[in-house]
């Protein structure tokens, strides 16, 4: 279902020729999508950093994954309170509120490194506090991005949304990688505190009214607004599946938090080396972005998401036992690459048949499925590494990807069936 503001929009607009970059000719979603580009490029750098700085502190793949613990948990308690504050306040003063916090915790952090940090737990703290800012700031970006667009043009606007990303994913990690064999992860948390400021410069440009369509906001913020919520995403199958399908797959296959470990003493790459392997999946996501944004529709989407899905978890099974450096950034290229597949179309699905006045808290409940998948992910595949070993635990998490996506065929039905068309909740 299109909200009739966009529905409007898309009436009475010329449908423009095909680009990959067709939705940067929209002045607001172009201010957004630079700012972000900078943005997430510094957080890409910090995650890297992170990742590099506690494993220097604690040499503990258990410590590893108690990183992605807290980055989820804040998502899991905040997230819905989050989505359903993005429906009753003006989402880009949120946005400059969320983006204010993420800034200061990344600075605190370059503080405290370059005043001799020896412990982990502000390290854990800090992130836990940014992370509860994400929870926040999700929903508000992502129920806002189909008013920036006209309808037709919304998967377009996807694809360069995930391009933010995955570019970030090349560049940040790799420039981490040489920052950190120089100068110490303090000068990369200093980096990400500074990039903070593009999408806050972004969002005071920006022309687009942030308000809400609603009649009274502040009586939505209460439980009866989020009870409407959640019964919208139980009762549209499509969506139940999808979020299923992301969050087990990414909870099984989430081998990020052990790189450094291969990068040090699996592969003898040292942090240069870390640094190539972070942006792998970066390098394959941002060809595959482009691609869909390219293509536009896609035939058969149900069944291309769960073969995308199976792609990213045999190539995880590859990774886990290769010993060849190439062939590890091959296959991290390939997860990448068919994560991206499979993000861009459930994306779409998912916000074009939300309403607009429920956008905020279905992006909040995905969040805890897609980010939730990987984060605790993350901490299933430090402490599995910490008995097994870390080959073991990325290998068995490819294996229990590909049993998800087998037990999701037999499973979601309508995801199976979907083609394309409108979808309605029951």
């Amino acid at each position: 279902m299109l909200d009739s503001s966009t529905a409007v929009e898309l009436g009475s607009s010329k449908k423009p020729k095909r680009s990959s970059f067709s939705a940067l000719r929209h002045r607001d979603f172009r201010l957004l999508w630079i700012g972000l580009l900078v943005s997430v490029t510094g957080s890409q750098m910090q995650i890297v950093a992170i990742n590099w700085h506690v494993y220097l502190l604690t040499k503990s793949p258990f410590a590893l994954g108690v990183v992605g613990l807290v980055r989820v948990v804040p998502i899991i308690v905040c997230s819905l309170v989050g989505g359903v504050v993005a429906d009753a306040v003006d989402r880009k003063r949120l946005m400059l509120a969320t983006q204010t916090v993420m800034l200061t915790c990344a600075g605190l952090l370059a503080w405290m490194t370059a005043a001799g940090l020896s412990s982990v737990w502000p390290i854990y703290v800090l992130t836990a506090i940014a992370s509860a800012a994400v929870a926040f700031d999700n929903p508000a970006r992502q129920a806002m991005l189909p008013t920036l667009v006209p309808a037709h043009a919304f998967q377009n606007a996807v694809s360069l949304g995930i391009l933010v990303f995955n570019s970030a994913m090349i560049v940040g990690p790799a420039v981490a990688g040489l920052l950190l064999k120089v100068r110490g992860p303090a000068l990369i948390y200093a980096i990400n505190a500074g990039s903070f400021v593009a999408v806050i410069i972004a969002l005071l440009l920006m022309r687009t009214n942030g308000r809400v369509q609603t009649e009274s906001p502040l009586a939505r913020m209460n439980l009866a607004a989020l009870r409407e919520g959640l019964r919208f995403v139980w009762r549209t199958p499509i969506i139940v599946e999808t979020m299923m399908l992301d969050f087990i797959a990414t909870f099984f296959a989430s081998a990020t938090a052990l790189l450094p470990i291969f990068a040090a003493e699996i592969l003898a790459v040292g942090a240069g080396g870390l640094g190539l392997l972070a942006a792998a999946p970066g390098a394959g996501s941002i060809i595959a972005s482009l691609a869909m944004a390219r293509v536009g529709f896609v035939r058969r989407q149900g069944k291309a998401v769960l073969v995308s899905v199976a792609i990213f978890g045999a190539a995880t099974v590859v990774f886990g036992i290769s010993r060849w450096f190439w062939l590890s950034l091959l296959m991290l290229g390939l997860t990448g690459a068919a994560d991206t597949v499979s993000t861009v179309l459930r994306q779409t699905i998912r916000q074009l048949v939300t309403p607009d006045r429920l956008r905020g808290r279905m992006t909040s409940v995905n969040m805890i499925f897609f980010m939730g998948g990987p984060q605790l992910g993350e901490f299933e595949a430090g402490a599995v590494a910490a008995v097994i070993g870390a080959t073991l635990s990325v290998v068995t998490g490819g294996v229990g990807c590909l049993i998800a996506v087998a037990a999701t065929a037999i499973w979601a039905k309508s995801l199976m069936r979907y083609e394309g068309e409108a979808v309605k909740s029951d």
